[in-house]
Parts: structure tokens; sequence; C-alpha cells
């Protein structure tokens, strides 16, 4: 009955023997790291669906995914290392997309099967070299910072195709003379060499206009937070932007409590370009 009852607190349990009679019982457990709930609900609110894989027992892993926010479906224990890859196997032939996040030699395959693999920067060595993604800290919560990240990058992407594919489109026709029989008028050559270097010039801008992104931030609550931006209209820009990548947005300021617990200090006004180069290096 111990036996049963620490294991359904997660714990798993050694008997210690002398001669043929138990003496004892040892329970050992790992402990999830602080920011692993918070990250899980963060995932679960940006519409994902969070898996457990684990090696340990059935109810010691339930008991854990009660702990986390993993819903009990979920849930895949009693895994061997070599299993791990073909799990990740038969979520993608139900039609996921997986993205993978381990940490260990035992994970290695399965980060490799994956869509996306994820390995925390703190892991081995091999894990590193398996994974699509490497978070340099040991910090589940920049998962969510890769995620969002990619689709901001990505969002990008297709804006810059657009707008490089409809401006041509539009001034193509027009300086081959496509308005000459109607108005008469012609676009002179060096008019169009300076219109055609404006399209390489708006997308290139457009792509440096990336080094405002701002990474998100994860309340206890598993919230997705954001600094506010300059003014009031980039911040409602942002929340339309991210509403319809599926990610809220909830802009703070940089006093708020958020960053306060994060950097330990209160910034303000013209302080905050000076604290975030000395405090904010750790981004991506």
């Amino acid at each position: 009955k111990m036996m049963a009852r620490l294991e359904s607190e997660g714990k798993t349990t050694v008997c210690v023997v002398v001669g043929s009679v138990v003496v004892g019982l040892l329970a050992v457990a790992d402990t999830p790291k602080a920011e692993s709930s918070a990250t899980v609900t963060a995932l679960r609110s940006m519409g994902l669906e969070v898996w457990l894989i684990t090696g340990d027992n059935d109810s010691t892993a339930q008991a854990v995914a009660l702990e986390l926010g993993i819903e009990p479906r979920n849930v895949m224990a009693s895994v061997l290392p070599g299993q791990k890859a073909k799990k990740v196997s038969e979520l993608q032939t139900r039609g996921h997309k997986v993205a993978m996040v381990g940490d260990g030699i035992n994970d290695s395959p399965a980060l490799a099967q994956a869509d996306v693999g994820i390995a925390v920067g703190a892991g081995t060595q091999i894990a590193v070299e398996a994974a699509s993604i490497v978070l340099v800290r040991n910090n589940l919560s920049h998962v969510i910072t890769a995620l969002d990240l990619s689709k901001v990058v990505f969002a990008r992407i297709k804006a810059n195709f657009v707008w490089a594919i409809g401006y041509n489109l539009v001034l193509i026709p027009i300086a081959a003379g496509a308005l000459f029989p109607l108005s008469h008028m012609r676009l002179q050559p060096a008019y169009a060499g300076l219109a055609m270097a404006f399209s390489s010039v708006s997308v290139v801008l457009s792509s440096l206009s990336l080094k405002l992104y701002v990474r998100p931030l994860i309340e206890e609550d598993g919230t997705i937070v954001r600094e506010a931006l300059c003014c009031a209209w980039c911040s409602s820009l942002m929340a339309k932007l991210h509403g319809l990548m599926g990610v809220r947005y909830s802009p703070v300021s940089k006093d708020d409590s958020a960053y306060s617990a994060k950097y330990g200090v209160k910034v303000r006004g013209e302080s905050k370009e000076l604290v975030d180069g000395l405090l904010g290096n750790e981004d991506l």
C-alpha cells in the first residue's frame, strides 16, 4: 500500500532488503522544472496538444502529468529509449505535426524523427546534434519563444513575398509602357531603375524590422505577455498580427511586475535601452 501511494505521487520506489526481509523503502522522484507547468499551459493556450513520453511507469507518469496539466490520454509511459521515435512516428501517422523536446541520449532518435526537434542546451551533445532547434538556456519557457519567433519570421517571409510579387506585377508593365496608349506617359529608365531598387530595399528593411521582435514572457499561470512597444498604435498592430498567428498578446509596460521579476529591477523611460543592453543579452 505504501509503495502504491508513493508511486501515485510520481515517485519511483526502491525496496531495501536485508537477507530476505524488506526493512525499508526509498522514494526517488525528479522534480519538474519550476517553469514546466506554466509552459504547458502556455502551449495549450496556443492551440497545441502536449504529450508526455517517458520511460517511467504509468502511475508515476500520470502523477507528473496531473501536476503539469497534461491530459491523461496524452501520456505514453514505460517507453524504452528505442521506442520513443516509434511513438513520435505513430503521432505523425495520425496526421499530427510533432515537435519533440528532449535533452538526453535516449531522446536523440525521437528528436531526429520529429518534424521539429528541440534540444535543451544543457542536454547531451548527441541530442543537440539531432535537434533542429537548440535552446541555449536550460529553460523550457524558451520553447514558447522558439515557436513564437518561427511564426513571426515565417509571417514576415510571406508578407515580403506578397509585397514583392504585387509590386513587380504592377510596376513592370508600367515600366514596359503599358500606360502609354492611354496617357502617352512613359516611365523614364532612370526612374524604373530607382523603382526596382526600392523593391529590394523595401524587402530588406522589412526583414531588418525583425530586430524589433519582442520576446514573450510567460507568467506563472501560463499567460503569454509582451513588453509594450513604443506607442499604443504599435501595440495594437502587434496584438492584431499575433491574433492572426494564434498567439495571445497582452502588452505590458517595462515597469510591469513580469519584467521586474525577470530582471529584478524596475525600468523607466531612458533607462530601457541601457538595462536591455546590460541584462537582456540572453535573448535567443
